[in-house]
């Protein structure tokens, strides 16, 4: 499909303000006994689909996927396929996250991503199928919860098998009588068959070991559906200081990650640009991303999953509250958990940033209520991952507490982060972006949950006056190796928090603080970052 008509790539390059009409012809020619889905992994914002003039349905939301059954508007041979989008560019009650609302970009925002922004796909499917595939590692990494959800399957007649193997060795093989739409077994796994310690098995960035996942639906015993996934054995929680990594303290080294093209926008330009990205990151000596205001392009996360990064995930902010943008964003949020559950690189949900959607936070009860209570549905949704509150500053719920603290001297940062009598001090008394860092109300809460210094650095390398001074520059690439060492030392693990991300991957638009270009050129050697980064020696 093409790009965002505001993407230079599209062809359009302006922005439209005014519903987006496609129009697709495709063939088809059908299978017996077979259904037909039509996929879009993402819209923005509220979409009507036709399928040769009958209307097959309707979706609000940009940020997941969506799908629609087809089979009964589809006929054999051509068809046409017709698309309207609707994206309000002055909708502040639109979780929109860094989308600008303005004519123009200013300040972090940025040009728009309107309409079909990713793929779009037909799927054939049989009538009894596979729809969904749910695992979960069990606490003691031993075992996996596996639910599937299944269509057209009825009785004791239908079973599923299911094999998890590592390397083509073979760890569980087991088959479920399936007595209605939901499947659920746990499966322990047999490391003793493969003569490996049960360590060895788990993912984590250093060994992102993935197990292969096969299940087969049965009918009367003959396969009618087959479908393969993986999983990452791993978990993640959290003490009063750090967060957790398969039961071990992990100290997060993130970059925060905008997943913005200048010719593309948030569409990514193509699956070897998001490949390269993560390789970019991994090269650097991070751990991991916060994937910021939008959702990540799940082939992302898939390439994250095997490189072994971890991903904090945002979702999109409103920029007012009410009834409407709550429960937009709720929506968003939640099906994002549905979405990317099974990727074992999301560690963490994100569904505040700096108190945008909920500007009144620090004295409106609604809106302190409507943080609390996301944290607390997204956790019970997802009860195996980090759930943040608001990021930034006024925490008021979370696992985590985050702050973004952009100051450029390192002793000022010594002096609020260097120790845990410090960090605490910090979050019960501090301010940053002119708000409490915790609200009153939840500062004894606050000082039972690890810190994160979610955004700090932000460092532009000032060259041909295109410094983006909005935090702070440094003279020439190599200082800036030098500031990000600087910063970093006074942070670093054994300090009292519980890591660091860093502002940012590459530079955004009008955003001149990255340690990329736009166009993924670096600005200072990957090795003197990664140096800094990790406190080693630059290596050639």
């Amino acid at each position: 499909m093409p790009y965002p008509p505001e993407a230079p790539a599209s062809g359009i390059g302006q922005d439209i303000d005014a519903p987006l009409w496609y129009r697709r012809d495709f063939e088809h020619r059908p299978t017996p006994g077979q259904r037909l889905l039509l996929h879009f992994e993402g819209v923005d914002h509220r979409t009507s689909v036709w399928v040769n003039g009958t209307h097959v349905g309707d979706h609000e939301g940009s940020q997941a996927r969506f799908s629609f059954d087809v089979t009964d508007a589809v006929r054999p041979g051509a068809n046409v396929l017709v698309v309207r989008a609707v994206d309000d560019a002055r909708d502040l009650e639109q979780p929109r996250g860094k989308q600008d609302w303005s004519d123009e970009p200013h300040v972090i925002w940025y040009r728009r991503t309107s309409g079909i922004w990713r793929t779009v796909w037909l799927e054939p499917v049989p009538a009894a199928r596979i729809d969904r595939l749910a695992l979960r590692p069990g606490d003691d990494l031993a075992s996996v919860t596996v639910e599937a959800r299944l269509v057209g399957v009825h009785g004791p007649a239908a079973s599923l098998g299911l094999r998890f193997a590592v390397g083509g060795r073979l760890l569980a093989d087991v088959t479920v009588a399936c007595l209605s739409s939901t499947a659920r077994v746990v499966v322990p796994l047999d490391h003793e068959c493969l003569d490996v310690e049960p360590g060895e098995l788990l993912w984590s960035p250093e060994s992102p070991t993935l197990i292969d996942v096969d299940a087969t639906l049965r009918l009367n015993g003959e396969v009618v559906d087959q479908a393969e996934s993986y999983l990452g054995l791993r978990t993640v929680g959290t003490d009063e200081e750090n967060v957790l990594l398969n039961g071990h303290p992990y100290f997060l080294r993130l970059v925060l990650e905008q997943g913005y093209w200048p010719q593309t926008h948030l569409a990514a330009p193509s699956f070897e640009a998001l490949e390269r990205e993560a390789g970019l990151i991994k090269e650097l000596g991070f751990n991991g991303l916060r994937m910021h205001q939008t959702s990540a392009d799940p082939r992302f996360l898939a390439c994250c999953d095997r490189l072994g990064l971890l991903v904090w995930a945002d979702t999109a902010a409103a920029y007012r509250f009410s009834d409407v943008a709550l429960t937009r964003t709720v929506a968003e949020a939640v099906s994002l958990v549905e979405r990317d559950a099974g990727h074992p690189s999301v560690v963490a949900w994100v569904p505040f940033n700096e108190s945008w959607g909920v500007p009144r936070l620090a004295d409106d009860p609604a809106q302190q209520h409507a943080v609390t209570a996301l944290h607390a549905l997204l956790k019970a949704l997802d009860p195996t991952r980090i759930v943040m509150g608001n990021d930034g500053w006024q925490y008021t719920a979370g696992d985590v507490l985050g702050v973004h603290d952009y100051a450029q001297q390192p002793g000022t940062l010594e002096d609020r982060y260097g120790s845990r009598e410090r960090v605490r001090s910090t979050v019960a008394r501090g301010h940053t972006g002119g708000r409490r860092i915790a609200l009153e109300r939840s500062v004894s809460r606050a000082a039972t949950v690890p810190v994160l210094l979610s955004e700090f650095g932000g460092l532009s390398v000032h060259e041909d006056a295109e410094a983006w001074a909005a935090y702070g520059d440094v003279i020439d690439p190599e200082a800036l190796g030098e500031a990000i060492a600087g910063l970093v030392a006074t942070i670093g693990p054994g300090r009292g928090l519980a890591g660091y991300c860093y502002t940012q991957l590459t530079d955004t638009a009008q955003e001149k603080n990255g340690l990329f270009t736009e166009d993924r050129v670096p600005k200072s050697s990957p090795s003197r970052i990664r140096a800094a980064l990790l406190g080693i020696p630059v290596t050639a």
